[in-house]
């Protein structure tokens, strides 16, 4: 009896001290989590409450604009209503690529983006986004005097094989000037004597009938027989005009009708500049146009406008204020709105602040006050 009772306490010792290991070894690892946690929390208490947050800005018209150094736009009035309304300290840097933002602020040495983030999958992989606060989507940008230069015109003709004709006719016309010289020189009493001013007065007449169909001050050589002559080189002179005319009218009218770019399906086989790191960019190499990028509204502008591209791609409401406000400048944005999104901040993946400027963006909205910053920007056309 005494022998069982020590059996059953020495195990029930044994299970005792076990059972004291454990806790104690999960307890040593708990500490050792703390220890590598609070480190990182104190860290992110201190960002909350004392340092200001880092807001990256991309300068993108109407929804940021910066002169002076001052920063405005709809963007701008949006984030600094939500700061003011979560008593957020911040300070802004600005980037001079698209690009660079998004990846500063996935890699968390920007917190917020501040301009007209398009939201997407492939993005939201990467950073947080807030409600959305803008509807858009993208356009086209053309300019309008394109097709109608001098260049393109004698590139037509030559493409068309005007310019082969054109050269015949030139010959024709040097021709006709050597004969109307020699013949003149030898029937015609009043033509020049000298070879210079008697070549200058022939070619004269001979451009007078090409181009006008008349004949000035022709002196009647040999009666009726030189009259029908005459008539007979005016009915030419008639028929090279009518050619050089509906020609040229016909490679106009082919060029105006070629370069025509109406939507999106006319951009296929056309140089395209679209903005870097945009979801423009993205579209057109999804699609496979051929594109060139650049770093923002003012450089794809001046790339159309010297016809190295084509056409503009980029967000529609950035292209209808770029061309509302240089209203000088031949630019028109054409076709409908395509491939539809909208825009919001983007900040670091599982920021404490997504949600917050959430709620308040979504107050904002329900309270109209963004459609009136909308409205301030754009006008009532929604």
């Amino acid at each position: 009896m005494r022998l069982f009772s020590s059996t059953v306490a020495w195990q029930l010792a044994v299970r005792f001290f076990r059972s004291l290991a454990q806790i104690t070894c999960s307890l040593a690892l708990l500490l050792a989590l703390f220890t590598l946690i609070a480190p990182a929390a104190v860290l992110a208490q201190e960002k909350t409450s004392d340092a200001p947050l880092t807001v990256g800005l991309y300068v993108s018209p109407p929804f940021v604009m910066e002169e002076n150094g001052a920063y405005t736009g709809m963007a701008i009035d949006i984030w600094e209503n939500l700061s003011r309304k979560l008593d957020l300290d911040f300070e802004y840097r600005n980037f001079e690529n698209f690009g660079d933002l998004l990846d500063e602020t996935a890699a968390g040495t920007v917190d917020v983006a501040v301009t007209n983030v398009t939201i997407t999958r492939a993005r939201a992989e990467r950073v947080d986004f807030t409600q959305p606060w803008f509807d858009s989507g993208l356009r086209i940008m053309v300019n309008e005097d394109r097709g109608v230069g001098f260049r393109a015109l004698v590139e037509g003709l030559s493409n068309a094989g005007y310019l082969r004709a054109y050269g015949w006719l030139a010959l024709v016309i040097i021709g006709s000037t050597l004969l109307l010289t020699l013949f003149d020189r030898r029937f015609n009493k009043q033509f020049p004597s000298a070879w210079r001013e008697g070549v200058a007065e022939s070619f004269y007449v001979v451009m007078s009938v090409a181009t006008s169909g008349r004949m000035p001050g022709r002196p009647n050589l040999f009666g009726w027989i030189g009259r029908i002559m005459q008539a007979l080189w005016l009915v030419c002179g008639i028929a090279v005009l009518a050619y050089v005319t509906s020609s040229v009218t016909s490679v106009m009218t082919s060029l105006s009708l070629t370069n025509n770019i109406n939507s999106y399906a006319d951009l296929r086989d056309r140089p395209v500049g679209v903005q870097s790191g945009s979801t423009a960019e993205e579209q057109a190499r999804e699609d496979g146009l051929s594109i060139s990028t650049y770093p923002g509204i003012e450089a794809l502008a001046k790339a159309l406008l010297s016809e190295e591209i084509e056409a503009v791609i980029g967000d529609a409401p950035v292209l209808e204020y770029y061309a509302t406000t240089h209203p000088n400048l031949p630019l028109n944005v054409v076709g409908k709105i395509f491939a539809p999104d909208k825009y919001g901040f983007a900040l670091t993946r599982d920021s404490p602040y997504t949600k917050r400027m959430t709620v308040e963006i979504l107050g904002a909205r329900e309270q109209e006050q963004i459609e009136k910053l909308r409205k301030g920007y754009f006008g009532d056309d929604p």
